[in-house]
C-alpha cells in the first residue's frame, strides 16, 4: 500500500519538522528540495517580492524539474 504524504506548504520548515518529530509523523513530512530554496532566493532577489515555497516548487515542476534527477545527469544534458 503506498504511503500518503502530507506536503509541507509553509515557510516554517523547522517548526513543521520538529512538530513531525514530536508527533512521530516524519514519514508524512515533505521538506522541499534544497533547489527550491535556492531558486526562491534568486527569484525573490530578481523580482523584489516574496514567493512561497509551494509557488516556487510548483513552478519548477511545471518547467520539468524533478528532485529525482542526478546531478551528473544535469551536467550531461546541457542544463
Amino acid at each position: 500500500m503506498p504511503k500518503k504524504s502530507v506536503k509541507l506548504y509553509t515557510d516554517s520548515v523547522i517548526e513543521e519538522f520538529y512538530s513531525a518529530v514530536i508527533n512521530n509523523q516524519l514519514d508524512k513530512l515533505h521538506i522541499p528540495h534544497s533547489d527550491v530554496f535556492y531558486v526562491r532566493a534568486a527569484v525573490e532577489a530578481h523580482y523584489g517580492r516574496s514567493f512561497t515555497l509551494k509557488h516556487v516548487e510548483d513552478a519548477m515542476r511545471a518547467e520539468g524539474w524533478t528532485e529525482d534527477r542526478d546531478i551528473g545527469e544535469r551536467k550531461n544534458d546541457g542544463n
